[in-house]
């Protein structure tokens, strides 16, 4: 199985807003590669690019695996949720996982049977508590976590 461009869903993708919930850049169309795994289990990585950091008070970040009949992802909790990481502490002073290197989410896709995929599959963040002011991540579909390792840009 051969990963590429289209099995990413952000490249440091830029997380500053305020509080509430955003779709990551891009989706998998679902119906051009239904299995996406080719019957191999596929995981998803989202990684630090940039620390994640508010100005004052701490706040938190979410990320969600979900999917939904159109292509710009709902963002109002109607489209089907299928997994949702832990809210990360944003406040840039002990908040290591918001480091820029750290990988804060590596999952198996949650398998259709428990709940159905909709048409695109896409990567959400929430912001909560308080507007982030500065951070990006990197978010994509992995064949092998224990073997993935970042590469400088033109070096893989």
């Amino acid at each position: 199985m051969i990963l590429d461009k289209r099995a990413e869903f952000a490249d440091a993708a830029s997380v500053a807003n305020a509080t509430g919930t955003y779709n990551l850049p891009n989706q998998i169309d679902l119906t051009v590669a239904r299995d996406i795994g080719n019957g191999r289990p596929l995981y998803l990585a989202v990684t630090v690019d940039t620390e994640i950091i508010t100005g004052g008070s701490a706040g938190t970040i979410e990320f969600r695996v979900v999917s939904d009949a159109s292509a710009s992802i709902a963002t109002d909790g109607s489209a089907s949720l299928h997994y949702r990481s832990q809210a990360f502490v944003t406040d840039g002073t002990d908040a290591t996982e918001m480091r820029a290197g750290k990988t804060v989410v590596m999952l198996a896709l949650p398998l259709e049977a428990l709940e159905p995929y909709e048409r695109y599959l896409g990567v959400q963040y929430v912001v909560g508590t308080t507007t982030i002011t500065a951070g990006a991540v990197n978010a994509f579909l992995t064949p092998d976590p224990s073997a993935w390792k970042a590469m400088a840009d033109a070096t893989n």
